[in-house]
């Protein structure tokens, strides 16, 4: 894994056009978020392309607070990143796989600003067990919404 990103994947029964819709709709990250910090979408567009900024209802280590992301890379159903103020991205990348389904990769990708507070404040760790439990419930939506 590169320096200063920390990144999971899973396979899920689904195709990544289905998958890529989910996660560029704002309105259900609170849905997916393993996190427990993102409560809900104040305003943006209903799905996200390069360029689109949102705004999310967030809470951590009990304080509530709100924050604009903005989509600073896109590729139609296989690649979508944002990230507020701060220079940390959350990336998604979708592989559809020739056995079938499509490899999700999320990734926080740190290495841009100060790595060594974000390994001061345990992020990385933390993060590591939020995108995994993010993305057992993407596997779980996307499967499901194909029945």
């Amino acid at each position: 894994m590169a320096r200063h990103k920390v990144a999971r994947s899973v396979v899920v029964d689904a195709p990544a056009t289905r998958i890529f819709d989910i996660i560029a709709a704002p309105a259900r990250h609170s849905e997916l978020d393993g996190s427990g910090t993102v409560r809900a979408n104040l305003f943006g567009p209903e799905r996200l392309e390069r360029g689109s900024e949102f705004g999310m209802d967030m809470k951590m280590f009990g304080v509530g607070y709100r924050i604009t992301n903005r989509v600073v890379e896109y590729e139609e159903d296989r690649l979508i990143a944002w990230r507020h103020f701060g220079p940390h991205r959350w990336r998604y990348e979708l592989r559809e796989l020739p056995e079938g389904g499509t490899r999700v990769t999320e990734t926080f990708d740190y290495s841009r600003g100060l790595p060594a507070f974000y390994v001061l404040m345990g992020m990385p760790a933390g993060n590591g067990r939020s995108i995994e439990l993010t993305l057992e419930r993407l596997k779980a939506v996307a499967e499901s919404a194909g029945d």
